[in-house]
This record gives C-alpha cells, sequence and structure tokens, in this order.
C-alpha cells in the first residue's frame, strides 16, 4: 500500500450507496427550496459520482481542511454548489451546519451561490465564471508534481479531482489548461465530466456539438465514458484514472435532476427550484421518507466516518515532513 491509498469505510460501506448519495440529493433539494433559488438539478445527478469518489478515493481529513498533501477537490461547475456544500456538512467541517445550508444563497452564509475560497471550509478555489475551476485545477495538479520532483512521495502525492459540466468545457480557457496539461502530463489530474447534455436553455445540441472525448485525446489525455449512476463502473474508471500516465478524463453520463419525476433529463431540473410537489414526488421515487433538512443518523455516522478517514495518513504525513526538516541542515543567517 502506498502512503497515498486508502481504503473504504470499514472495506465494503455499511449502508447502501443509494442511501449516502441520496442524503446529498435531498439536502441539494431543501436548501434550493428553501432559498427559491439555485441549482438542485446537477448534485442530483452527480450525487452517484461524488458519493464513489468521497468514500472511496479521495484522500482528506476534514478536521484540517489545509493539510498540504490532501487531494484536492475542485468542483469547476460552480452552479451546483449544495453538491459540495452537502459533501462538507455530511463530512463534518467545522463551520459548515445544517444552520448554514438552511441559509443557502442568503447575505453572510457560507453558503453562497457559487463557492468562494477563503469564505468557505474546504472550499479549494472559487468558482462560477466557467471554465475557472479546471483551468486552476490545472495549476493544483503541476504545483504537486513540481512539488513531488524536488521533495519526493513523502512530501508530495496527492491528486487533484475536477467535477466539470459542459459549460466549463465550452469555455476557451479549458482548451488552454487541457492542452498544457496533455503536454505536461499531469497524470494525477482527473476531470469528471457531468455529462447530461442539458444545458440551462435546453439540449446542449442547440449550441455544442464538440466530442469531447476526441477532443481531450487529441491533447494527450486518457478519456473514457461510463454509467455515472453505477458506482462499480465510476470505481473502475476512476482507479484506471490513478494508475495512468496521462491526465484523465471520466465523461460520467448522468441525468440531471435524477428521480424527479417530472423533471430528470430536463433544463427545468437546471436552474429553478423543483418546487413542493415534485419534492414530494421525488420524495417518493427515491424512498426518502424524511423532512426536509433530515439525514438518518446512520447515514450521517458514515459521512463521518468518511471525513474522518484521512487522520492516519495525515499524522504520518506531519511525521515524515517532521523527520525531513530535522535532517535539513541548518540556514545560514546573513548579517546585512
Amino acid at each position: 500500500m502506498t502512503v497515498h491509498a486508502l481504503s473504504p469505510v470499514g472495506g465494503r460501506p455499511d449502508l447502501a450507496h443509494a442511501e449516502m448519495a441520496n442524503a446529498i440529493r435531498f439536502l441539494a433539494v431543501d436548501a434550493v427550496e428553501k432559498a427559491k433559488s439555485g441549482h438542485p438539478g446537477m448534485p442530483m445527478g452527480m450525487a452517484d459520482v461524488a458519493t464513489v469518489l468521497f468514500s472511496r478515493f479521495l484522500k482528506f481529513d476534514a478536521s484540517d481542511p489545509s493539510w498540504p498533501d490532501r487531494d484536492r477537490f475542485v468542483l469547476s461547475a460552480g452552479h451546483g454548489s449544495m453538491l459540495l456544500y452537502a459533501l462538507l456538512y455530511l463530512t463534518g467541517y467545522e463551520g459548515v451546519t445544517l444552520d448554514e445550508l438552511r441559509a443557502f444563497r442568503q447575505w453572510g452564509s457560507k453558503t453562497p451561490g457559487h463557492p468562494e475560497y477563503g469564505h468557505t471550509p474546504g472550499v479549494e478555489t472559487t468558482t462560477g465564471p466557467l471554465g475557472q475551476g479546471i483551468a486552476t485545477a490545472v495549476g493544483m495538479a503541476l504545483a504537486e508534481r513540481m512539488l513531488n520532483a524536488r521533495f519526493g512521495n513523502d512530501f508530495a502525492d496527492h491528486y487533484t479531482y475536477v467535477i466539470a459540466g459542459d459549460g466549463c468545457l465550452m469555455e476557451g480557457l479549458s482548451h488552454e489548461a487541457i492542452s498544457l496539461a496533455g503536454h505536461l502530463r499531469l497524470n494525477r489530474l482527473i476531470v469528471l465530466f457531468d455529462d447530461n447534455e442539458i444545458s440551462i436553455d435546453g439540449s446542449t445540441s442547440l449550441s455544442c456539438s464538440d466530442d469531447q472525448l476526441a477532443r481531450f485525446k487529441a491533447s494527450g489525455w486518457s478519456a473514457c465514458r461510463i454509467d455515472g449512476h453505477d458506482p462499480e463502473a465510476i470505481a473502475t474508471a476512476i482507479e484506471r484514472a490513478r494508475n495512468n500516465d496521462r491526465p484523465s478524463l471520466i465523461a460520467c453520463r448522468t441525468v440531471i435532476g435524477f428521480g424527479a419525476p417530472n423533471r430528470q433529463g430536463t433544463e427545468k431540473a437546471h436552474g429553478a427550484p423543483l418546487g413542493a410537489d415534485e419534492i414530494a414526488s421525488t420524495r417518493t421515487a427515491l424512498d426518502w421518507r424524511h423532512r426536509p433538512f433530515e439525514i438518518p443518523d446512520a447515514v450521517l455516522k458514515q459521512w463521518r466516518k468518511i471525513g474522518a478517514r484521512g487522520q492516519p495518513a495525515r499524522r504520518s504525513w506531519i511525521e515524515r515532513t517532521r523527520r525531513l526538516n530535522s535532517a535539513s541542515p541548518p540556514v545560514r543567517r546573513r548579517n546585512w
């Protein structure tokens, strides 16, 4: 086992994957509904991908958001911010409370409409302008490789994961960023593309017909398409990407607004609350029989285990860096 490798909590999750993912979905649905504003569809569609990533792969410790050798998670599709806020609450980031989720998009809350770096614990970079997140993530992945080349695996050995949407990949900035990443073979960079074929105005075919897999492959990336609601397919694709010698794009074919009987798969799930009737129907369809913002104790306990899973790796990293520092020659000071 490498320093980076982590295991799922208890080997296999104690709870059904669907229960874990539905916790994300309904926190997003309820927060957007209370705010009467926001984007419920992307968190609902990407909840399966996020659950697999956080529960099986992401190296982090919710008690120390600034641990230098943590994996980076960048939500490039920042309009789906409730996906990130739900994960931060569920995994136990200090200050990201249920009250903050209830205050989504309200003045002074830690849960603004788009994630803001330095404002909310666990947010790695401000995202809102489309393409900004994926471009910043390329810089993060480059920084990791430069630190690794200088100090070795004991000091820098982490991945950068990105969730990006169609809008991110339509921006010109993304072309430059993926070109650089492919040229430099930044193999610790993994982009999970929310490939739902829906924009706020309707089908993405209204404005874009790019073959994203061909485009990324042409820039030197590994690229594949999977079922974004199949946990094992997601896990297999991420594992392959982690062992690749190039950056990786995983196009996750998802259904926007997954579970909402009358809105899933349409632009109606993109940029507006679902409404009370549709939320009630969604709760029935996904067998989620809990009140708004209510997470069953067993589900929350499992998510909190995931949030604490990286503590041994963080402590080991601190001990290694102490030894590295003690072995370094003393700095000679000059009197100017």
